[in-house]
């Protein structure tokens, strides 16, 4: 089990708290690796949050197991670029968005954060979206008066004001742990062939050579791979005190397993939502589920309990509020770093979800409950268009060793990176021009 040792009290914008959390030279190696754990779940939640629910769904419903390789390869490729994004602010003790504004003319750092602020209200949508169906869900409420609802966690982020950084890291656990216990739940009901789940984890061209797994292949890497989360993740490991080359070393690999380790409970929950929508809609002829509050109504007869519609709510519920804290922690680091601006994060909460509930309930209002589906692929494609708007910088500043010095990426790592850049700009181009009907 994770320890949260205490730390001075402090409010829990990481730009704030920069190496508020010690971690002694001589410390064991598994206390090393506890001290360190963290970042990684703050990151992690933007990879399960309500617009991957919404692609998983109708990826399991229409294909299957099929696109399950798709979900394990996108996983790798956001291992990778979160581990870059986690080297680049342990090796420079800078975040991207700073090194952005630094190191880019001052147009262009305008334009990147305009860019990261948009993402960051897409991803807020989509978290507004979910967590409205999760309070219709369980408590019978309309949608509208669901948006509304979601504007109180600011009330939330307002009561963790100087409860320390590690509070906050230990509450996204309980969060995330609820989201997987609630999909470990559903699993057992519906009863998956797990023969067949395994042999989706196996790539396969095939299975996206049409259009139609095509176009669902690039959305479920699209709603993957967040933008925010790579400025996000150079700042939070900064809450670690460490120094000197072999400090940064070793800081640099015990983060790399934090990372791996929480993207890989991501991974673990991504492909259970794919599973249980195969096996509880595609197994009994109902490949026509591409909305999340269909597969809710639908799950009960077919796992024959309400406990598994229950559990899904539930975890969709916690899915859109562990999104919410980082969410309001990236805004902040992105302001700070391009603009050199501080806000108290409630007042970033406040702003950011603010700019989300009115697209929402303008949305949930005019269209009724398709809105839900609608408005959540729209705010995926949104984030798909930013993503190497972050990712270049990114890659250049991590192969520039004048400014990382001995931890700059090796020849390898950068022909992988530079390779994943090309592969996700020319899908994400394909992913917009289906949308907008331009292919």
């Amino acid at each position: 089990m994770l320890s949260f040792p205490k730390t001075a009290t402090a409010p829990f914008c990481p730009s704030e708290v920069a190496g508020s959390i010690v971690v002694p030279a001589d410390l064991p190696w598994w206390k090393k690796v506890a001290r360190f754990a963290g970042p990684g779940l703050l990151v992690s939640v933007g990879y399960m949050d309500p617009g991957n629910w919404a692609t998983d769904i109708e990826a399991g419903s229409r294909f299957g197991y099929r696109l399950l390789f798709v979900v394990l390869l996108s996983s790798l490729a956001a291992m990778m670029l979160q581990c870059l994004a986690a080297r680049l602010g342990i090796a420079t003790r800078k975040d991207l968005a700073r090194l952005s504004s630094e190191r880019y003319p001052k147009a262009i750092g305008r334009i990147q954060w305009v860019l990261a602020e948009i993402s960051i209200i897409s991803c807020d949508l989509a978290e507004v979206l979910g967590s409205a169906l999760a309070f219709k869900l369980l408590f019978g409420v309309s949608l509208p008066v669901g948006v509304a609802l979601t504007a109180l966690d600011t009330f939330i982020v307002l009561g963790l004001q100087g409860r320390g950084f590690r509070r906050v890291e230990a509450i996204i656990l309980g969060l995330v742990g609820t989201i997987g216990l609630c999909f470990v739940v559903q699993l057992f009901l519906v009863g998956p062939d797990w023969a067949a789940v395994a042999k989706g984890f196996i790539p396969s061209l095939h299975a996206v050579s049409a259009q139609e797994p095509l176009y669902l292949a690039i959305g479920i890497l699209g709603a993957t791979i967040m933008p925010h989360n790579l400025y996000l993740h150079s700042s939070v490991v900064q809450t670690r005190a460490v120094s000197g080359t072999e400090g940064k070393r070793e800081a640099i690999r015990l983060t790399r397993l934090d990372t791996i380790g929480s993207l890989s409970l991501a991974l673990l929950i991504n492909a259970a939502i794919l599973v249980v929508a195969a096996a509880a809609f595609h197994g009994t002829g109902r490949t026509d589920v591409a909305d999340i509050g269909d597969a809710y109504e639908l799950l009960a007869p077919i796992a024959g309990t309400t406990l598994a519609a229950i559990a899904f709510a539930i975890g969709l519920f916690a899915s859109g509020q562990s999104s919410t804290f980082t969410g309001t922690i990236a805004g902040q680091v992105i302001m700070d770093g391009f603009l050199h601006f501080k806000l108290p994060c409630w007042q970033r909460r406040l702003i950011t979800r603010g700019l989300a509930v009115v697209p929402a309930f303008i949305g949930v209002t005019a269209m009724g409950d398709r809105a839900i589906g609608e408005l959540l692929v729209a705010s995926q494609v949104v984030l798909s268009i930013q993503l190497p708007f972050a990712m270049y910088p990114l890659i250049r500043f991590t192969d520039d060793r004048e400014l990382m010095g001995g931890f700059a990426n090796t020849r390898l790592v950068s022909c992988v990176a530079w390779l994943l850049f090309a592969t996700i700009s020319l899908a994400n181009v394909w992913l917009v021009a289906q949308v907008f009907g331009l292919a």
